[in-house]
């Protein structure tokens, strides 16, 4: 008797687990996401777009993820916010965008005269920068994943030319990052503003320069109708944009659900840069046929090191204002000082030997 009541309750049991896990496969999870681009804004928006497509596609409609433009919850600098309070599952934005409220999430955009796409994406998965973006990102109880990169931005449009230091004096222009505080060093009325104002401010005389990132992007916001010097870059050698998702909200999600999120952000993080890539080239072809009115320039040696200079000193500044700021910046040096040996003996030399 006391044998078939005992299987009887390990039968019981076993339907209950089985019923229990049905259920859990048939769950469907429903999240939002909140991005700082506006729906036009193509590669950006892409990126989350296509993840959140991967995630149904992989999950086969289990998991399905919204995705909402600055143009529908206006709040496009505020997308940490959104996310660490819980309006959000999740974003995708720029860390360097809220240095202001938190800056230890500065170096995980991109940092002047710093790391190329490929190096920073090798210190992201193989040199610790993941760990220690979860390490920066953790205090607000928000986890934090690489988004796609724009590679080497341009370095902005002016309305002058710019031959000197001097020249920079009291000019208005947006740029974000520590690339920032290096332009209000040199005299610069440094402002960072939505993607959307950009062009407008521009037009009318709010904004003297800016960057935005090359001319995939840069074409269709029309600034060389205002701006036609175009100068090459120094400031944002690799942005890799963040994809944040609230903590709580990720650990509630079943395991093979964790993973196929964290599959589809990364595939579609590195299809941003490649199509950005794309984007930048096929521009770049068209520039002199069909807009022979920008200006290409690089900046003179003499501001260049102005730039350099101020670069080194913000660094030792900023490196002061936290201990894992300064863990963060010593990891990004210590992996670029062995990686850039291998971009010197393989990118470089053959570019320098084969380009014509």
């Amino acid at each position: 008797m006391i044998k078939t009541i005992t299987k009887l309750g390990l039968a019981s049991a076993l339907i209950a687990t089985i019923s229990v896990n049905a259920q859990a496969a048939d769950k469907v999870y429903k999240w939002k996401l909140a991005t700082t681009w506006g729906k036009t804004l193509s590669p950006l928006i892409d990126s989350p777009i296509k993840m959140a497509k991967l995630v149904e596609k992989m999950s086969n409609g289990r998991f399905l993820i919204r995705v909402d433009s600055s143009n529908k919850h206006k709040a496009p600098l505020g997308i940490l916010d959104m996310v660490k309070g819980g309006q959000y599952d999740m974003g995708h934005s720029g860390s360097y965008y809220w240095k202001g409220k938190d800056i230890d999430t500065l170096p995980f955009t991109t940092m002047p005269f710093g790391m190329t796409a490929a190096e920073q994406y090798a210190w992201f998965y193989y040199g610790g920068g993941l760990e220690l973006m979860q390490k920066a990102y953790s205090k607000h109880k928000v986890l934090s994943f690489p988004g796609g990169n724009t590679g080497v931005q341009m370095g902005g449009w002016f309305k002058k030319e710019i031959n000197t230091p001097d020249d920079l004096q009291g000019l208005k222009m947006r740029i974000a990052g520590l690339a920032g505080e290096i332009m209000a060093d040199l005299g610069v009325a440094v402002t960072n503003m939505a993607p959307g104002e950009l062009y407008t401010s521009l037009e009318r005389g709010t904004l003297d320069a800016l960057e935005w990132v090359g001319p995939g992007m840069d074409i269709k916001m029309g600034f060389h109708k205002v701006a036609p010097f175009y100068y090459t870059g120094w400031h944002e050698p690799a942005s890799e944009m963040q994809f944040l998702v609230n903590k709580r909200k990720y650990n509630k999600l079943p395991k093979d659900l964790q993973e196929i999120l964290l599959v589809a952000m990364r595939v579609s993080a590195y299809d941003m840069y490649i199509q950005n890539y794309d984007m930048s080239a096929t521009a770049w072809k068209k520039i002199k046929t069909d807009y022979p009115d920008i200006k290409i320039k690089t900046f003179p040696k003499v501001v260049m090191d102005e730039m350099k200079k101020s670069n080194e000193k913000i660094r030792l500044e900023v490196s002061k204002k936290s201990d894992l700021l300064k863990e963060i910046l010593d990891s990004q040096d210590s992996y670029l000082k062995k990686a850039r040996e291998w971009t010197k003996m393989s990118d470089y030399l053959y570019l320098k030997d084969n380009l014509k």
